[in-house]
């Protein structure tokens, strides 16, 4: 089984470094600094505060160098995966398996849906049909990316917390190749359960992400604070109802309540969230995969998002002015 992590940051790296301690035949794509420092140096993983495991990997940044693979993980930022799905075709044969590990809605969420919304495409998250067009929905495994990790120098990632990757196929079903990559994800350490209703794990996560990333970047309030502050925690709440909204009126049902959510984010501490770091640090910000695409739901649905509207034309315009959106 050859296996290809494309966007090995702090994620994909934590996944390629447990899959080659367990002898998986795993590639990683890369680029820049953190590239030539595993090349040079191999991949350091620190785990428990001070356990460091250094692997040998395979790595490049021209998926031409790796060849056709059996599946192909995809660990980038949402916005950064329609502009390189041309790069990715060498990595892509007869029998590919493309596992998105994207946070937000993903491009391929109404593929075997089993409603009338059946084969809808979302802009927001695949401007121009690049990934439906260019991988194909069928080819596509959902995945939910639970971990928390960073890249603290070039080839060193710190594990934070978290080790499961839930997968699901559109359909539901246990397939066959689902049940093969969790199978090797496992064995690396990883949980990897196959989840029936991967849709329902989506937008738990999604509850949070559209949220709390938005408010904290336009705050600088680490979570503990943006979910314990009244106001704040009003204005997630509202978000985050608006979603629900949306969200049951697409099947999805929710294992606990809004409450609980916010409750739950509180309790990671004085965390701060993805959006609020890529602001800091210059990088582009993944409004449209976490808070556009929720938008576009609302519109798709007829339901009414104003809270949601209120807070995206707030970070957008945050992060133009800061040129990364």
């Amino acid at each position: 089984m050859k296996i290809c992590v494309f966007g090995a940051g702090a994620i994909g790296g934590y996944m390629g470094v447990k899959l080659a301690q367990a002898g998986a035949d795993v590639s990683l794509v890369a680029r820049g600094p953190h590239l030539a420092a595993m090349k040079a140096n191999g991949l350091t993983l620190i785990e428990e505060g001070d356990q460091r495991t250094n692997v040998a990997v395979t790595a490049s940044d021209n998926p031409e160098d790796l060849g056709p693979q059996d599946y192909v993980i995809v660990t980038l930022k949402a916005h950064s995966v329609p502009p390189v799905v041309p790069k990715m075709q060498p990595l892509i044969g007869p029998d590919t398996t493309i596992v998105s590990g994207v946070n937000g809605v993903p491009w391929w969420y109404f593929h075997k849906i089993g409603t009338e919304l059946e084969g809808t495409r979302l802009e927001s998250v695949d401007p121009g049909n690049a990934q439906w067009d260019g991988f194909g929905p069928d080819r596509v495994l959902g995945c939910v990316v639970y971990p928390a990790a960073e890249v603290i120098e070039p080839g060193v990632i710190n594990h934070i917390e978290g080790n499961r990757f839930s997968l699901g196929e559109p359909d539901g079903s246990k397939s066959e190749r689902a049940m093969a990559l969790s199978k090797a994800l496992s064995a690396a350490g990883l949980k990897a359960p196959v989840r029936p209703r991967l849709r329902d794990e989506i937008w738990v996560k999604l509850w949070g992400n559209l949220s709390f990333n938005p408010i904290s970047a336009l705050t600088h309030a680490t979570l503990d604070v943006l979910c314990t502050d009244p106001g704040t925690r009003a204005v997630a709440r509202g978000m985050m109802l608006e979603a629900q909204e949306i969200a049951e009126k697409l099947g999805v049902k929710f294992p606990i309540d809004v409450e609980k959510r916010i409750d739950g984010g509180a309790a990671v501490g004085a965390h701060r969230t993805s959006m609020w770091q890529d602001l800091d640090q210059g990088r582009p910000m993944e409004i449209d995969a976490l808070v556009g695409s929720v938008q576009e739901l609302g519109r798709l649905t007829d339901t009414p998002t104003p809270t949601i509207d209120t807070v995206l034309a707030l970070v957008a315009l945050r992060g133009r002015t800061a040129g990364l959106y």
